[in-house]
Parts: C-alpha cells; sequence; structure tokens
C-alpha cells in the first residue's frame, strides 16, 4: 500500500539534473536498508542510469542492477527497469518516467522527480491528479539547490 506520493520540482529543465537527484535520492534510500524500483521511460535510459548510478558520486556505491524478468537476483535491492509493470514490489519507487507507474499500490512512496520543462511538467500535473483520484497523500517539494535530498 503506497504510504505517499512526493512530487520533487527542480528549477532546472535538464533531465540530466532529475537523473542526478535521483541517485542522490536511491543512495539516501539504500543506505537507509530500503528497496528501491527506479522507472524510466526507454531501455536506453535504463541503461545511461545504470551508468550514472556507478559514476554519480565518486565516493559512493549503490548495488543495483537492470531488472530482468529472467534474472534471479532477489538480493538486490535496486533495480531500474524501464516497463512499468516489470519488477519486484519495492520500499520506494523513484520515477523518471512521463507515465503512472502500473499497480502504484507495488510500493511503499513512489517519488516523481519533475524537471521545469514545459512537457515534462504538463504529464507530471496529469500524474498528480491520477494519484489525487487514487486517494494518495501527496506532498510537494520545491528544489531551490541540486544538493537538496
Amino acid at each position: 500500500m503506497t504510504e505517499r506520493v512526493d512530487f520533487y520540482i527542480l528549477k532546472d529543465a535538464t533531465p540530466r539534473q532529475g537523473w542526478s537527484f535521483a541517485c542522490r535520492l536511491t543512495e539516501k534510500a539504500y543506505l537507509r536498508n530500503l528497496s528501491v524500483a527506479i522507472l524510466t521511460d526507454t531501455e536506453a535510459d535504463a541503461r545511461s542510469l545504470d551508468e550514472l548510478l556507478w559514476t554519480f558520486n565518486e565516493r559512493s556505491f549503490v548495488p543495483h542492477e537492470i531488472f530482468a524478468a529472467h534474472a534471479e537476483s532477489a538480493d538486490v535491492s535496486v533495480y531500474v527497469t524501464a516497463d512499468p509493470a516489470q519488477g519486484p514490489s519495492a520500499d520506494l519507487l523513484v520515477n523518471l518516467s512521463n507515465r503512472l507507474p502500473e499497480r502504484p499500490d507495488r510500493f511503499g512512496r513512489i517519488a516523481e522527480i519533475i524537471d521545469a520543462d514545459t512537457e515534462r511538467k504538463r504529464l507530471g500535473r496529469e500524474r498528480f491528479k491520477s494519484y489525487r483520484e487514487l486517494q494518495l497523500q501527496l506532498e510537494t517539494h520545491q528544489l531551490d539547490a541540486l544538493n537538496e535530498v
């Protein structure tokens, strides 16, 4: 059951800034022993984010993998996927895609990262309305500095 959906609103309009924030948010959750799913729009995005998770901070280590339905890696607590229907339940879903995750109730919390791009903001507002219709608790966080988590 989803406890809350947090919308993190970034002032920058580049997706890469949102991805960097997602890496820091994922690291914070991982260090708290939470399982994390990260949803991207495409497989290419998933591969790029996979690389970024290894390199975003030279002092960090967030073990993760790109989810594959045939893989048996129950011990991995962080996974990346481009398929909203794939992957096990997790404590936190970091949604970097422009779509609503399938069965949001599989995740304890959901983090929606919205940058300043006009179209992505519009799609984020649509997801906000959908979550509200599902009667989920919503919180919005306006981020001024990229180092906020």
